[in-house]
């Protein structure tokens, strides 16, 4: 499967799911915040982590897919199913790159300047990110 971006889909997307990915992302996110009253801001910042909209992105990507394919008279249930798995990789390798990111930025913020530290936390963020994307497509 070629990964690709499709700006016409922003124009096919229907308002509501725009609500939707909207509102599960605000009960994460509220989630996350009762989490971190309760059991403190270490505790709360894991879930932090979690992408908020992911779900709800997948179930619409899911759907997408299913009637395009079914639009052409094809069975869109594979496809469909490969693009999620797709995106829900790219989610996690993501996560994993951005917890590099996190871990970097609590171990040398301390020690220097902050414009440094960002910037180059998000380079291996970046980095980290890309070579895992490259790993898993040679696998």
């Amino acid at each position: 499967m070629k990964i690709q971006v499709e700006l016409s889909t922003i124009l096919k997307t229907r308002w509501y799911e725009y609500a939707v990915r909207f509102l599960f992302g605000g009960l994460i996110t509220a989630a996350t915040g009762i989490i971190a009253k309760k059991y403190g801001p270490e505790i709360g910042g894991l879930f932090l982590a979690f992408p908020a909209i992911f779900p709800a992105a997948a179930t619409l990507m899911e759907k997408h897919e299913r009637e395009k394919k079914e639009n052409l008279g094809m069975n869109g249930t594979k496809r469909a199913a490969q693009a999620v798995s797709t995106d829900a990789a790219g989610a996690s390798i993501g996560a994993i790159g951005l917890s590099v990111f996190g871990w970097l930025v609590w171990k040398t913020v301390a020690i220097y300047p902050v414009w440094l530290v960002l910037g180059g936390a998000t380079v291996a963020w970046s980095a980290s990110s890309f070579l895992l994307w490259e790993m898993r497509k040679r696998m």
